[in-house]
Protein backbone atom coordinates (compact mmCIF):
# COMPACT_ATOMS: atom_id res chain seq x y z
CA UNK A 1 0.00 0.00 0.00
CA UNK A 2 1.72 3.28 -0.80
CA UNK A 3 0.72 6.96 1.32
CA UNK A 4 1.40 9.93 0.39
CA UNK A 5 2.79 11.62 3.38
CA UNK A 6 2.03 15.53 3.92
CA UNK A 7 4.39 17.90 4.31
CA UNK A 8 5.46 17.43 7.86
CA UNK A 9 3.87 21.26 9.33
CA UNK A 10 1.10 20.81 6.81
CA UNK A 11 -2.46 20.50 8.52
CA UNK A 12 -5.71 18.84 7.41
CA UNK A 13 -8.23 20.79 6.47
CA UNK A 14 -10.43 19.82 8.36
CA UNK A 15 -8.17 20.50 11.63
CA UNK A 16 -8.52 23.68 13.47
CA UNK A 17 -5.32 24.81 14.72
CA UNK A 18 -4.31 23.60 18.04
CA UNK A 19 -1.99 26.32 19.38
CA UNK A 20 0.78 23.34 19.14
CA UNK A 21 3.81 23.15 17.55
CA UNK A 22 3.62 19.81 16.20
CA UNK A 23 3.86 17.95 12.93
CA UNK A 24 0.70 16.27 11.22
CA UNK A 25 1.94 13.27 12.62
CA UNK A 26 2.65 14.49 16.06
CA UNK A 27 -0.58 15.00 16.54
CA UNK A 28 -2.12 11.92 14.94
CA UNK A 29 0.20 9.80 17.82
CA UNK A 30 -1.22 12.29 20.31
CA UNK A 31 -5.19 11.70 19.41
CA UNK A 32 -4.80 8.60 19.01
CA UNK A 33 -3.71 8.26 22.62
CA UNK A 34 -6.02 10.27 23.60
CA UNK A 35 -8.79 8.22 21.78
CA UNK A 36 -7.03 5.35 23.42
CA UNK A 37 -7.06 6.44 27.07
CA UNK A 38 -10.83 7.28 26.65
CA UNK A 39 -11.61 3.70 25.33
CA UNK A 40 -9.91 2.26 28.30
CA UNK A 41 -12.93 3.90 30.49
CA UNK A 42 -15.58 3.25 28.04
CA UNK A 43 -14.68 -0.36 27.67
CA UNK A 44 -14.36 -0.95 31.64
CA UNK A 45 -18.19 0.34 31.72
CA UNK A 46 -19.12 -2.04 28.90
CA UNK A 47 -17.63 -4.99 30.42
CA UNK A 48 -19.10 -4.70 33.15
CA UNK A 49 -22.37 -4.03 31.84
CA UNK A 50 -22.08 -6.81 29.52
CA UNK A 51 -20.82 -9.57 32.22
CA UNK A 52 -23.74 -8.53 34.43
CA UNK A 53 -26.48 -9.45 31.78
CA UNK A 54 -24.49 -12.37 30.75
CA UNK A 55 -25.29 -14.32 34.41
CA UNK A 56 -28.53 -12.26 34.87
CA UNK A 57 -30.50 -15.78 32.89
CA UNK A 58 -28.67 -17.88 35.32
CA UNK A 59 -30.34 -15.88 38.67
CA UNK A 60 -33.36 -17.89 40.64
CA UNK A 61 -35.73 -15.34 39.36
CA UNK A 62 -35.56 -14.96 35.83
CA UNK A 63 -37.85 -17.84 34.57
CA UNK A 64 -40.77 -15.29 36.31
CA UNK A 65 -40.05 -12.54 34.09
CA UNK A 66 -42.41 -11.32 31.27
CA UNK A 67 -42.39 -11.59 27.52
CA UNK A 68 -41.88 -7.64 27.57
CA UNK A 69 -38.82 -7.73 30.58
CA UNK A 70 -37.33 -10.89 28.45
CA UNK A 71 -37.04 -8.87 25.26
CA UNK A 72 -36.17 -5.46 27.15
CA UNK A 73 -33.05 -8.13 28.56
CA UNK A 74 -32.07 -9.14 25.28
CA UNK A 75 -32.00 -5.80 23.62
CA UNK A 76 -29.81 -4.67 26.46
CA UNK A 77 -27.43 -7.72 25.93
CA UNK A 78 -27.04 -6.91 22.36
CA UNK A 79 -26.53 -3.35 22.85
CA UNK A 80 -23.84 -4.15 25.12
CA UNK A 81 -22.63 -6.94 22.80
CA UNK A 82 -22.57 -4.24 20.43
CA UNK A 83 -20.78 -1.68 22.42
CA UNK A 84 -18.37 -4.26 23.28
CA UNK A 85 -17.41 -5.15 19.87
CA UNK A 86 -17.60 -1.35 18.38
CA UNK A 87 -15.07 -0.18 21.50
CA UNK A 88 -12.73 -2.97 21.17
CA UNK A 89 -12.99 -2.55 17.08
CA UNK A 90 -9.63 0.05 17.12
CA UNK A 91 -7.51 -2.11 19.24
CA UNK A 92 -7.96 -4.69 16.33
CA UNK A 93 -7.55 -2.74 13.72
CA UNK A 94 -4.51 -0.68 14.76
CA UNK A 95 -2.65 -3.91 15.24
CA UNK A 96 -3.65 -5.53 11.61
CA UNK A 97 -2.93 -2.00 10.50
CA UNK A 98 0.03 -1.43 12.65
CA UNK A 99 3.03 -0.20 10.72
CA UNK A 100 0.90 0.90 6.93
CA UNK A 101 1.46 4.43 7.29
CA UNK A 102 -2.13 5.14 7.82
CA UNK A 103 -2.63 5.99 11.09
CA UNK A 104 -5.16 9.42 9.71
CA UNK A 105 -7.10 6.61 8.52
CA UNK A 106 -6.82 5.08 11.67
CA UNK A 107 -7.64 7.98 13.84
CA UNK A 108 -10.67 8.65 12.10
CA UNK A 109 -11.85 5.28 12.06
CA UNK A 110 -11.51 4.81 15.86
CA UNK A 111 -13.06 7.82 16.47
CA UNK A 112 -16.24 7.29 14.20
CA UNK A 113 -16.18 3.50 16.13
CA UNK A 114 -16.23 5.34 19.22
CA UNK A 115 -18.89 6.67 18.68
CA UNK A 116 -20.67 4.55 17.41
CA UNK A 117 -19.19 2.49 20.74
CA UNK A 118 -20.62 5.46 23.17
CA UNK A 119 -24.05 5.41 21.79
CA UNK A 120 -24.79 1.48 22.09
CA UNK A 121 -23.47 1.21 25.15
CA UNK A 122 -25.53 4.53 26.50
CA UNK A 123 -28.35 2.50 24.95
CA UNK A 124 -27.98 -0.80 26.85
CA UNK A 125 -27.25 1.18 29.99
CA UNK A 126 -31.06 2.82 29.31
CA UNK A 127 -32.50 -0.55 28.59
CA UNK A 128 -30.81 -2.34 31.51
CA UNK A 129 -32.21 0.75 33.61
CA UNK A 130 -35.61 0.17 31.98
CA UNK A 131 -35.49 -3.82 32.93
CA UNK A 132 -34.46 -3.36 36.86
CA UNK A 133 -37.00 -0.62 37.06
CA UNK A 134 -39.80 -2.51 35.78
CA UNK A 135 -38.89 -5.26 37.41
CA UNK A 136 -38.80 -3.62 40.77
CA UNK A 137 -41.42 -0.84 40.82
CA UNK A 138 -43.45 -0.99 37.40
CA UNK A 139 -45.01 0.77 34.17
CA UNK A 140 -44.81 4.47 35.91
CA UNK A 141 -41.39 4.46 37.66
CA UNK A 142 -39.54 2.27 34.41
CA UNK A 143 -41.15 5.07 31.87
CA UNK A 144 -39.30 7.89 34.51
CA UNK A 145 -36.48 6.51 34.89
CA UNK A 146 -36.04 5.46 30.97
CA UNK A 147 -36.53 8.75 29.57
CA UNK A 148 -34.82 10.53 32.28
CA UNK A 149 -31.78 8.40 31.75
CA UNK A 150 -32.41 9.11 27.51
CA UNK A 151 -32.68 12.65 28.58
CA UNK A 152 -29.34 12.70 31.02
CA UNK A 153 -27.21 10.63 27.99
CA UNK A 154 -28.34 12.54 25.52
CA UNK A 155 -27.73 15.81 26.96
CA UNK A 156 -24.51 15.27 28.52
CA UNK A 157 -22.81 12.76 25.82
CA UNK A 158 -24.16 14.69 22.86
CA UNK A 159 -26.09 17.73 23.40
CA UNK A 160 -23.57 19.66 25.23
CA UNK A 161 -20.61 18.62 23.36
CA UNK A 162 -22.09 18.88 19.83
CA UNK A 163 -23.07 22.72 20.98
CA UNK A 164 -19.54 23.40 22.00
CA UNK A 165 -17.93 22.22 18.70
CA UNK A 166 -20.52 24.36 16.90
CA UNK A 167 -20.23 27.68 19.21
CA UNK A 168 -16.06 26.82 18.99
CA UNK A 169 -16.35 26.54 14.93
CA UNK A 170 -18.05 30.23 14.44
Amino acid sequence: MTTTVPHPQARAPDAPPSGRHETDLERADRNLGELVQELRVAQTGVQMLFAFLLIVPFSARFGEVTAFQRAVYFAALLLAAAAAVLLIAPASQHRLLFRQNDKRHLLFSANRLAIAGMAALGASMTVSLALITDVLYGDGATLVVTLGAVVALAILWYVLPLRRRRDAGS
